[in-house]
Parts: structure tokens; sequence; C-alpha cells
């Protein structure tokens, strides 16, 4: 009759070896974008982005990922609902602490890594 087509992760996850390593692959490369994008958080740009897509690279072989990005997606479409219906003031002022917060990170980690202060003061 009709022969069965099976797509490239059906083809390896019914290898039992290659089955394996996919997945584990799967999970440290997952992992590692998952960390890089919390690592970045606190920083202006992509952070957030980069934590979700890390998810989704997990969520592609581990239920509880996909579980925890959906989770994610209505929290970040409730946080952006709640900012849009604030004021302009408000918004500029989760802004500047969000600004605030960087600066603070940026001093504590060159602190860590032996910094005392400008130069010239």
């Amino acid at each position: 009759m009709f022969a069965e087509r099976l797509g490239f992760r059906d083809r390896i996850r019914r290898h039992p070896i290659l089955g394996w390593v996919y997945r584990v692959l799967v999970a440290i490369v997952g992992t590692a974008i998952l960390v890089l994008g919390i690592i970045m958080i606190p920083a202006p740009g992509p952070g957030w982005f980069v934590v979700f897509v890390g998810l989704g690279v997990l969520g592609t072989e581990f239920a509880w990922a996909r579980r925890l990005l959906e989770y994610g997606r209505r929290q970040l479409r409730g946080w952006t609902g709640w900012i849009k219906r604030q004021s302009l003031f408000l918004r500029l002022l989760i802004g500047l602490a969000g600004i605030a917060v960087l600066a603070g990170l940026v001093v504590a980690g060159l602190h860590s890594v032996g910094w005392r202060g400008f130069p010239f003061s």
C-alpha cells in the first residue's frame, strides 16, 4: 500500500543510539542558548528573545520546556499589555529603573574583577 514516510526526527528517534544522542545534543544546545539568554536579560537587547529561543529548542524534545515556554508567553503578553495601559510617565520610570539595575550590575561586575574607579578621579 502506502509506504510510511518518516521525517528527519522520526528516523533518528527510531534508531536506538542516534535517538539518545540527538536528545542529548538538543539538551546541550538548548540549555546553552537558554543560559546565554538569561545572562543577557539585564542588558538592553534580545535577552528574553534568546531565552524563548532556548526554550523553543528544548521544547522540541522535552514536554516541560514546551509547558514553560507557553507559560512564559502568557506572562509576556500580560506584562506588555499592562505596560501599554500605563501612563507615559510610569513607562519612563520603569525604563529608568531598568537602566539603573543594569548600571548597578555593570559596576558590580567591574568591582568583582578588581576595578576600583575611574583613573582620573
